[in-house]
């Protein structure tokens, strides 16, 4: 979607941002050791919000004359407990590579209230972007870790290859002035890293355990560029073991991009945390690659020194493509909670949601399980520990598009809930399966053989867990399943399977009573060629409160859909992978990205990895009984378990 952007108010004045007058702090500690804790008062100024959940607009174009726009959120608390939200201050619009300063606000009452807008540099035409903070807990020092670029007036992004360069700046004020920039390029940035450079952007961290306890920790990501394209993408950690005045390169993963543009990962603007046992977990978004997920992560067991293993994607947590942040909060009896924020909708930037891991990054829970900040439009995010049992959520909202504000959240651990149980769940009889979580309440009802599944178009769904297994590629498959409705209107979503949006490869059966039709949608992928979708449609809705089968089959370079083995309409394959890349789910009665759901029932409902035959249709529809074939996916319906 693509927003109006306000002009500024009155011409274009930025504050002119004041020069550091404190003094370099020499750091003579080995050992990691902690200045004193916020004032005793801080934690009063703190109290946490009516209701478990406050938030308010923390910058706008509105709020912030001599500014269209504000992106990017960092945000940290400094050891006496100031809470500093970092920012981009874009002078004329919203691109990525225009006159861009580093702004600030800061709050000393733990969000309540906050500061004027001070800018840390200005871009005086060119970008200085991408703020990565992090505080040093032995000096207070706040480190400021930024990249530039030269600016341009015409909005657009920054040509490849893009010249960028690290730089720093620090306080030892608590954020109220700031040391000059100064380059770090020949230190952090190797020669053939050419095309693209970024630090974070979201805080760092400092490591509290181990050998390298005291080390600063921050993510940057980089493209190298030869023979006229991108030849490799580098996912790095940088680290500080003197308080951020000299810095290395630690910890690489490289991927290489193929000739033809295609790539299997792509991690960029990582997320850090450090567990308990002192490793880095590592948190990234993953774009436009080959392996099938937009998140990935990595761990390094040497205080940021290598990884442990090379970037592994996420199928199953399903977000768009976009920044997300990570904190790790203690827990009573010894334990943790981790918690991540990003946006939901697996297609769009939109729906900000908390989601937690109770094994520190190993798991996640589901984003129906998570707790919703907003259902806006939302997009990069940075979360603080503001005390304890309360946490702050700095990100990017808004009602029309997700940068039209930046919003700061306060919520406590009683808002966001205890650890939930186990759902009800049906069993999946595939092969090395486990269990379908049913969602929402669906109730029993009588079906073609025994029982089936009734879904009230409210929040009823299946939900199948991921396995590599589910991802049908580029092979011959038949998707079946009984269905009854009387549905007149509305979208009707009986089987969804891989991702969401014209650009995902996916695979989808929707009732459109409203046009009279059933149809299926393929999107596939195939190489660097742009995705290419085909959709057939049945002669008729068949929303006449009876059962019918309902098959589709790709096989011999044609799509057949099938309606109770006799109706049948085709249409030429389009060949490529119809799961590769981008979020992947499977889901009955519902959208994927949960914007309509079904009304009816369902029953027997099975993938296979093969194309049935006509005399294979009929004898499923006669006799209801799976044909044998590879079996990616069988679920009869007639069960569900309530732990």
């Amino acid at each position: 979607m693509t927003s109006v952007l306000r002009a500024p108010s009155r011409p274009h004045r930025r504050p002119r941002r004041r020069r550091a007058v404190a003094a370099l702090t020499a750091l003579t500690a080995v050992a990691l050791t902690l200045l004193p804790a916020a004032p005793a008062g801080a934690a009063a100024r703190s109290a946490a919000p009516p209701g478990g959940f406050d938030q308010r607009v923390l910058f706008s174009a509105a709020q912030g004359p001599g500014y269209a726009c504000f992106r990017i959120p960092a945000l940290v608390r400094s050891v006496r407990g100031t809470l500093l939200a970092f920012a981009e201050g874009r002078a004329h619009d919203c691109g990525d590579a225009g006159d861009i300063d580093h702004v600030l606000k800061r709050s000393t009452d733990g969000g309540r209230t906050w500061g004027p807008l001070q800018v840390a540099t200005e871009g005086g035409g060119d970008t200085h972007g991408n703020p990565a903070p992090v505080v040093d807990r032995r000096t207070g020092r706040i480190v400021l870790a930024e990249t530039y670029n030269k600016g341009r007036a015409d909005g657009l992004s920054c040509a490849t290859p893009c010249e960028r360069t690290p730089h720093l700046q620090y306080s030892d004020d608590d954020g109220a002035t700031w040391s000059a920039p100064r380059d770090l390029t020949r230190a952090l940035r190797p020669a053939g890293w050419n095309s693209w450079y970024a630090t974070g952007p979201v805080h760092g961290i400092q490591l509290t355990r181990g050998h390298h306890a005291g080390r600063l920790v921050l993510g940057v990501n980089a493209e190298s560029y030869a023979g006229g394209r991108v030849t490799a993408n580098h996912a790095a950690l940088v680290h500080s073991d003197d308080g951020g005045t000299t810095w290395r390169l630690g910890a690489v993963d490289t991927w290489p991009v193929a000739a033809d543009g295609t790539f299997h990962q792509k991690p960029s603007e990582m997320t850090l945390l450090e567990r308990a046992d002192g490793s880095v977990y590592v948190n990234a978004r993953e774009q436009d690659g080959t392996d099938l997920g937009n998140r990935t992560e990595a761990v390094s067991r040497d205080g940021g020194a290598s990884f442990a293993h090379p970037f592994r994607t996420l199928p199953g947590f399903l977000a768009p493509m976009v920044q997300a942040s990570t904190l790790r909060l203690p827990t009573a009896g010894g334990g943790s909670r981790t918690l991540l924020a990003a946006p939901a909708d697996p297609d769009r930037r939109r729906a900000m949601t908390i989601r937690s891991s109770y094994d520190e990054g190993r798991t996640w829970e589901e984003a129906d399980r998570g707790a919703r900040v907003t259902g806006d439009w939302s997009g990069y995010s940075d979360p603080v520990t503001i005390s304890p049992g309360l946490t702050g959520l700095f990100y990017e909202a808004g009602a029309a598009d997700a940068r039209d504000e930046m919003r700061f959240a306060r919520f406590t651990d009683a808002w966001l809930g205890p650890r939930r149980g186990p759902g009800p769940t049906t069993p999946d009889r595939a092969p090395g399966a486990r269990p379908a979580t049913v969602l929402g309440g669906a109730r029993a009802t009588p079906g073609v053989l025994g029982r089936a599944l009734a879904f009230d178009g409210a929040d009823d769904a299946v939900q199948v867990p991921f396995r590599a297994s589910l991802a049908l590629g580029d092979a011959p498959f038949t998707c079946a399943l009984w269905f009854r409705y009387d549905a007149t209107g509305g979208e009707q979503p009986l089987l969804w399977t891989g991702g969401s949006g014209s650009r995902s490869p996916q695979v989808t059966l929707v009732g459109d009573p409203a046009h009279g039709r059933i149809t299926a949608t393929l999107t596939t992928v195939a190489g660097a060629a742009p995705p290419v979708t085909t959709e057939l449609s049945t002669a008729g809705a068949y929303n006449d409160g009876r059962w019918h089968l309902l098959a589709l089959r790709r096989t011999g370079g044609r799509l057949l859909l099938t309606v109770d083995a006799t109706a049948t309409t085709a249409a030429p394959d389009v060949p490529g992978s119809v799961s590769r890349g981008s979020a992947f789910g499977v889901r009955l009665g519902e959208r994927l990205d949960g914007r309509a759901r079904f009304t009816g029932a369902l029953d027997e409902t099975v993938v296979l990895g093969r194309a049935l035959s006509d005399a294979d249709l009929t004898a499923l529809h006669a006799t209801g009984r799976t044909p044998a074939g590879p079996v990616v996916l069988r679920l009869g319906l007639d069960r569900v378990t309530t732990p």
